[in-house]
């Protein structure tokens, strides 16, 4: 709670923690840390957290160990203590996971902490505000590797197990300790840093055993990225890299993408992909890589004092990945990315009730459980949206200067919003508090609307916030005519020079507003949008028009046949990628079970059109939508029976079939596929099988608790099948009930998870409001976890917008 990790920050200081982890026992882990602190107030007590421990001692006696806390009392000026415990192994992501690889058996344990799961692992002051440093020793199985935050100092040879013992880190936050151990395959190169001793750090990427083939296809790649973002970074930013190494590993069991744990970042290992990965994925990765990096400046040297400003964090890392993806490491397109998938996630965000300024009020944040919520699209993609526009306003080397300042005055600290602000504001004449107060301490977002005085466009701002954005002028034909640099605010801006032309605001997308055109510009963008030149600005006109139909400006059918007209002879992959991602979302929320196999039917023509026309850049994502989404049954059978197809197409076109209920072909693949990634695909097409005896036996599964979390995304993601309405039915309601009965006996990550499998898929409006009715009476019961009620709030207003 906010007022007890207030106290204890005050309290205590200089904390250092020496820990060895034994994982050589199957059953549970033992945990020896020995904890030195100093405190401002001898005499005073306080506790260490350490959650699930058993056997626990303190300084050699039984601890006084309740709740999850050890008590501390009568401390003196400086202290030393030893906590010695047997810890559980988890296998929902949320502590030491255990995942035993399907493909080989070989088991791998992974530290998967964060928030506050660090106290599942070792015992620790868990706030971020209190750092520690980390002298780590892990003893393990011989055959495995083990990797930590700091640098593998010495391995030492024992019988059938080794211990590993890690050089000791700078401070950093609990929340950010990790440890990986597994039979891991490696590449590992000695990447160039002047400032390191010997003029280089060691650098590396680790997967699972059974990934190496996956792993060495993609190794120069993958080095490249991370070279070129280290090398941008470290000329960019002024403090130095702050840790002796950087280990980059694809590791099984995390709920989050990937994780910045400091030196040692983790990534789903979903993200080395079987097959070839579309290039909407390989500029997720990039973006992703470019992401973590920037954590180990703005998130892990500095940390938010307390999660409210956790923004500090996510936003500046998100903004980052997506703008050095494309600056250093050749993913020129990532804002294209950005401007059809992610920043519609910030919008949709901003339309709930559960919308929050992305600097949050600190009273509101009670607990973590809140906090954890709000690592959401506002915090994430508005943003950094949020950002990008600072950066656009204030012009980028004021924007650089002020966050260097930030980064060098809080090295090794934590920091807050009014911290922030001092460093611009340093940098700059310009009132970035008045800037922070309009776009970071409110919510919603403006919208951007054209009208005509005569032949005269006039951009107006329906909002409050300062504006500075591009605002471009096309011919009936959507040939770009000319553009300029508008900064709007509260009064209208004519655009005398346009007159007569089509206009699009916002056409660099360089601000987070809406856009609403005025009847001609509409009309020529619906005509012509294939035509027009910029990929960034066809990827914005393509999600007003998604805004458009979730706004019920436009139907479905209007969307579906805008896709009809000018998706077909869409070149760009990440926007052909991200429109027919859109699409899909926009058919399970908004489409009548009637309507839906029409609608669909075009969807999967004009993949169809995309494989057959032999881009190799389209092919991917589209087999991977053609696979998914067609009703040929023939086809998909055809499709299977050729051996050089792509295993994620194959397994979409199975999970297609069984949908549509052939289920024969799941066996096989499973038998041809037996990696992690095949079960969990396995696993969604068996509960995607339309019988009543399959639905009962996913349902028996998804809630019997016995799944981890990836096993229960997984048959989620099956059960709610296209055009299974009916069938389904029955389970609506009993997912409202077993899945509150489930999350009340599990933790964050399931409940976060649970919440993902909501029912989303096409039904009638009654039975929309049916399952409005049964959530809404759920919540207004009281006693739903946090993390689900916030989910399930989210979904009720989505129902809403749907309604």
């Amino acid at each position: 709670m906010l007022p007890e990790a207030r106290e204890r920050a005050a309290l205590l200081t200089d904390v250092r923690t020496e820990v060895h982890l034994d994982l050589t026992s199957t059953e549970d882990f033992t945990v020896d840390a020995t904890i030195s602190f100093g405190c401002t107030r001898p005499g005073a007590s306080t506790f260490l957290e350490l959650n699930g421990g058993t056997d626990v001692t303190l300084d050699g006696a039984p601890a006084p160990y309740a709740d999850g806390r050890i008590a501390l009392t009568d401390l003196a000026a400086t202290n030393t203590v030893r906590v010695t415990a047997r810890m559980p192994y988890v296998t929902d992501g949320d502590g030491m996971t255990v995942t035993v690889d399907p493909a080989d058996g070989e088991r791998y344990v992974c530290a998967h902490t964060s928030m506050d799961i660090s106290q599942k692992v070792v015992p620790c002051f868990d706030q971020p505000d209190l750092k520690s440093t980390f002298s780590v020793r892990v003893t393990a199985p011989s055959h495995w590797t083990v990797l930590a935050n700091g640098p593998l100092e010495e391995r030492a040879a024992g019988d059938g197990s080794d211990t590993w013992t890690f050089g000791t880190t700078p401070p950093f936050s609990s929340y950010l300790f990790t440890l990986v151990g597994g039979p891991w395959v490696s590449v590992t190169w000695d990447e160039p840093y002047a400032p390191a001793p010997g003029g280089t750090l060691p650098f590396g990427w680790h997967a699972r055993a059974s990934q190496e083939r996956e792993l060495r296809r993609d190794a120069e790649e993958l080095r490249r990225i991370t070279s070129a973002c280290f090398q941008h970074y470290t000329t960019v930013f002024e403090p130095e890299y702050p840790y002796a190494d950087y280990q980059q590993v694809f590791a099984p069991g995390l709920n989050w993408g990937a994780m910045e744990f400091p030196g040692c970042v983790v990534f789903r290992d979903q993200a080395l992909t079987q097959g070839t990965p579309t290039e909407l994925e390989r500029e997720w990765l990039a973006s992703t890589i470019a992401h973590e990096m920037a954590h180990m400046w703005f998130g892990d040297l500095v940390t938010m004092r307390w999660w409210e400003d956790s923004w500090l964090n996510e936003s500046f890392a998100d903004f980052m990945g997506f703008d050095v993806a494309g600056r250093a490491a050749g993913y020129t397109d990532a804002w294209t990315s950005a401007a059809i998938t992610r920043k519609p996630t910030g919008y949709r965000a901003d339309r709930r009730r559960s919308t929050h300024p992305i600097a949050e009020d600190t009273d509101k944040i009670v607990d973590v459980d809140t906090a954890f919520a709000n690592f959401d699209m506002i915090t994430y993609a508005k943003g950094n949206a949020a950002l990008a526009q600072l950066g656009h306003w204030l012009g980028e080397d004021d924007f650089l200067a002020g966050v260097n300042r930030h980064l060098t005055a809080h090295a090794f600290g934590n920091a807050d919003l009014a911290d922030f602000l001092d460093s611009l504001d340093s940098a700059t004449d310009k009132d970035v508090r008045a800037w922070a107060q309009a776009w970071l301490r409110t919510t919603g977002f403006d919208t951007l609307v054209v009208t005509r005085e005569g032949d005269v466009p006039v951009l107006t701002r329906e909002g409050s916030r300062p504006h500075r954005l591009t605002v471009s002028a096309y011919d009936d034909a959507m040939r770009l005519l000319e553009s300029r640099d508008v900064h709007l605010g509260a009064e209208p801006v004519r655009l005398e020079e346009f007159a007569g032309r089509v206009v699009v605001p916002n056409s660099g997308d360089e601000t987070f507003a809406v856009v609403r055109p005025d009847e001609q510009s509409w009309a020529a963008i619906t005509a012509g949008l294939s035509s027009v030149e910029s990929q960034l600005t066809r990827a914005m006109l393509w999600w007003t028009a998604v805004d458009l139909c979730e706004s019920r400006v436009i139907g479905v059918g209007d969307l579906v046949a805008l896709a009809d007209r000018h998706l077909r002879p869409e070149t760009h992959p990440l926007v052909f990628e991200g429109v027919m991602r859109s699409l899909q979302l926009v058919l399970r929320r908004y489409a009548e079970p009637a309507e839906v196999a029409a609608h669909l039917a075009v969807v999967a023509d004009i993949a169809r059109g995309a494989v057959e026309g032999g881009d190799p850049a389209l092919a991917p994502g589209a087999s991977r939508t053609l696979a998914r989404l067609s009703a040929d049954r023939d086809f998909l059978r055809a499709w299977l029976g050729q051996d050089e197809v792509d295993p994620g197409v194959r397994w979409a076109a199975v999970h297609r079939l069984a949908e549509l209920g052939d289920p024969s072909h799941i066996d096989t693949e499973s038998e041809r596929d037996r990696s992690v990634s095949g079960h969990h695909a396995a696993l969604t097409a068996r509960a995607a099988v339309p019988t009543a005896e399959a639905k009962a036996a996913a349902w028996k599964s998804l809630m019997s608790g016995d799944l981890g979390s990836h096993e229960f995304h997984a048959v989620g993601a099956g059960f709610w099948g296209w055009e299974q309405a009916d069938l389904v039915r029955p389970y609506l309601a009993r997912y409202v009930t077993d899945g509150l009965d489930l999350a009340r006996r599990s933790g964050q990550a399931m409940g976060d998870v649970i919440g993902d499998a909501f029912p989303r898929l096409p039904l009638t409006t009654d039975v929309r409001r049916e399952l409005r009715e049964t959530v809404a009476a759920a919540l207004a019961g009281g006693d739903v976890p946090t993390v689900l009620a916030r989910s399930w709030n989210d979904s009720l207003d989505d129902l809403d917008r749907t309604l």
